[in-house]
Order: C-alpha cells, then sequence, then structure tokens
C-alpha cells in the first residue's frame, strides 16, 4: 500500500520559512516525477514545483525564487523549502508522486499570518 506522509506545516508570520517534507512508503520515489501541490477552500488544487526523475525542476510563477524543491530517492523523501513566505502562500500543500492521477498525501496545512 502506497503512503505518502507530509510534515513541516505550521503558522509563520509574513517573511518567514518553513521545510516542508514528504516521505513515501511502499512506492520507490526515484520510479517517478515528485511534486508538491497547494489548495484553498473553494479554489483547485494547483502545482507549485514539480521535480523530475533527473532532478529538472518547475516553479509556479508566484513562488519562483523563494520555493526550492529537492528529492533524496535514497530516504524515498521529496522537500519543499519555502523563504520569504507570503499571506498568499497559504494553503493545504500536498505531495504527489506519478502525477495529478497518481499519489498523494493527506496535506498539511500552511498559514501565513502576523
Amino acid at each position: 500500500q502506497v503512503q505518502l506522509v507530509e510534515s513541516g506545516g505550521g503558522l509563520v508570520q509574513p517573511g518567514g520559512s518553513l521545510r516542508l517534507s514528504c516521505v513515501g512508503s511502499g512506492i520507490e520515489f526515484r520510479l517517478y516525477g515528485l511534486a508538491w501541490y497547494r489548495q484553498t477552500p473553494g479554489k483547485q488544487r494547483v502545482v507549485v514545483a514539480e521535480i523530475t526523475r533527473f532532478g529538472d525542476t518547475d516553479y509556479r510563477n508566484s513562488v519562483k525564487g523563494r520555493f526550492t524543491i529537492s528529492r533524496d530517492d535514497l530516504k524515498n523523501t521529496v522537500s519543499l523549502e519555502m523563504n520569504d513566505l507570503k499571506p498568499e502562500d497559504t494553503a493545504v500543500y500536498y505531495c504527489n508522486a506519478g502525477g495529478f492521477g497518481a499519489y498523494w498525501g493527506q496535506g498539511t496545512q500552511v498559514t501565513v499570518s502576523s
């Protein structure tokens, strides 16, 4: 059974930083593209950052220069380093493996507020 478990969310002030982590079990991350998505109430889940099997990365325009996605296939983890956080980054963040129709974590709440 595949499980993706996120951690690292929380409440942070504007300008602050958080690091999200996702660990997979029952799946070999090295075989998949990985991504972080986010979703706010009443809106669609959207991709924030992606990393291919080969380490190529891509980011949503609004987070470029502030967020960094990385992967460690030996540890079966994918991480999202988030800096200079803004209130509009507030959302539930989801780890994904294999694309939108594949594997998801349960989500972790990130709240950016003073």
